[in-house]
C-alpha cells in the first residue's frame, strides 16, 4: 500500500512504481536515469536536508538538480534507493504521516539515529530495511 502523495511522487517524476519492488525494473530504471524533477518531489515529501546530503552539495546548489533530465547512473540509484526504503516505511506503518515521523525519529535499533539519517549511505538504507522488515515482522516497535 503506497499513499496518494507517494504515487503522486512517482508519477510526477515519471518513475514506474514497480521499480520500487522488481528488481528488473528498478535495474532498468536506474540504468535510463531518473530525471531532476525526482529529486524535487523528494524534496517535498521527505527531507530536503537528505537530498542535500545524497548529491554532497549544499542548500543553494541542490536547486541545480531539479532542471537535469536524467541524473546519472549513481546518484540515480541513490534517489531510487531512497524511494524504495520510503515506500516500504509507509507501506509497513499503513500511513504515510506516521512513517515519515518514524523515519525522522531517533530509533534505539539505530544506534539512535533517524532512519533518515543514514539514507545517504547504501549500507544505511539497508540497515533501515532490516529494521522495517523486523517491525513488519513483530520483532520490535
Amino acid at each position: 500500500m503506497m499513499s496518494l502523495a507517494f504515487e503522486s511522487l512517482l508519477k510526477e517524476a515519471k518513475i514506474p512504481s514497480e521499480a520500487l519492488t522488481d528488481r528488473a525494473v528498478y535495474i532498468r530504471t536506474v540504468r535510463a536515469g531518473i530525471s531532476g524533477a525526482a529529486v524535487k518531489a523528494g524534496t517535498k515529501l521527505i527531507n530536503r536536508q537528505l537530498f542535500i546530503r545524497l548529491f554532497e552539495t549544499n542548500s543553494a546548489n541542490l536547486s541545480r538538480f531539479y532542471s537535469k533530465k536524467t541524473l546519472n547512473r549513481h546518484y540515480s540509484e541513490e534517489v531510487l534507493d531512497t524511494f524504495r526504503v520510503t515506500a516500504e516505511a509507509i507501506r509497513i506503518w499503513g500511513d504515510q504521516e506516521i512513517a515519515l515521523q518514524w523515519l525522522n525519529t531517533g530509533i534505539p535499533a539505530l544506534a539512535g539515529d533517524k532512519p533518515v539519517d543514514l539514507f545517504d549511505t547504501f549500507d544505511g538504507r539497508k540497515w533501515v530495511s532490516e529494521v522495517l522488515r523486523k517491525i513488519e515482522l513483530g520483532e520490535f516497535s
